[in-house]
């Protein structure tokens, strides 16, 4: 699988934010804002450790309406997972070479699964933002490439396990990668991941990311409200039950049904904060 030429998708990226419509211009200060005290060093020299996201009790506090647009809720995407009218809807910008990425895929993303995923208040919805380089993009291209065989969190699991990004992302090591996920047809597979089509899609991916103003990996919307960094598992709670709480009384207004049980309460997460800048 050699490295695709340049292509007119990769060719017009830019990493200055997009203007999605009125107020995301400020969604986009704010990514970015908790981009740096995500990783910006305390006194001592340490990585902040303080939430990135000011999570506040106010449902709607936060929150950007131009950005939950950018919600696919494609019941066809084969790089999400949960009911596509879930009402809340996490959408991750992620690099595979990213460790607090591999942190959160470990630490705290199979919680959320478990706990909102399964019962149908979360969605989840992956969009590859690779921003550290070439083995960057292929792992993104590879992943996509899984997807397409209906392989793409299984692929996911295997890169983001424990030691994975140290052996790095070259050609061999993503069809071990994929063998792993039980990637049916390897030859098919090596064709995917060099085709114009998934250049295209990990293109559109990336300059979504860098529209809304992520400038480090991992950065996530919940429903419109920016967060960026590994962050503990209680502020990822607290942000969907927030929204879960908006999304109920929406469709209570509109004398719908509840699209989930939101029983579940804050939930104590360990491990630090955290995001991986582009060098």
């Amino acid at each position: 699988m050699s490295k695709p030429t340049s292509t007119p998708a990769r060719a017009s990226r830019s990493r200055k934010p997009v203007l999605y419509g009125a107020g995301v211009v400020l969604a986009a200060a704010l990514l970015g804002y908790a981009s740096y005290r995500a990783t910006a060093p305390d006194s001592t020299g340490s990585t902040a450790s303080s939430p990135a996201a000011d999570v506040t009790a106010e449902p709607d506090a936060g929150v950007y309406p131009e950005l939950a647009k950018l919600a696919r809720r494609d019941a066809g995407d084969k790089l999400a997972q949960g009911r596509a009218d879930a009402p809340v809807v996490l959408i991750e910008y992620a690099d595979f070479k990213c460790g607090y990425c591999g942190k959160f895929a470990r630490d705290t993303e199979p919680a959320l699964v478990k706990k909102y995923v399964e019962n149908g208040t979360l969605r989840i919805e992956w969009r590859n933002f690779p921003i550290f380089g070439a083995e960057s993009e292929a792992a993104a291209r590879a992943a996509w490439a899984a997807g397409q065989q209906g392989r793409f969190w299984q692929f996911h699991a295997a890169a983001y396990a424990e030691g994975a990004k140290e052996k790095g992302f070259g050609e061999e090591r993503l069809k071990e990668l994929a063998r792993q996920a039980g990637v049916a047809d390897l030859a098919r597979f090596a064709r995917d991941v060099d085709s114009s089509a998934a250049s295209a899609a990990v293109g559109k991916d990336q300059e979504q990311g860098y529209g809304i103003g992520a400038t480090s990996t991992p950065s996530f919307l919940i429903n419109g409200r920016p967060i960026a960094g590994a962050q503990p598992l209680e502020t990822f709670t607290e942000v969907i039950e927030a929204a879960a709480k908006q999304a109920r009384g929406t469709e209570d207004a509109k004398g719908g049904k509840d699209g989930g049980d939101g029983k579940a309460g804050k939930e104590a997460g360990s491990g630090e904060d955290g995001a991986e800048r582009a060098k």
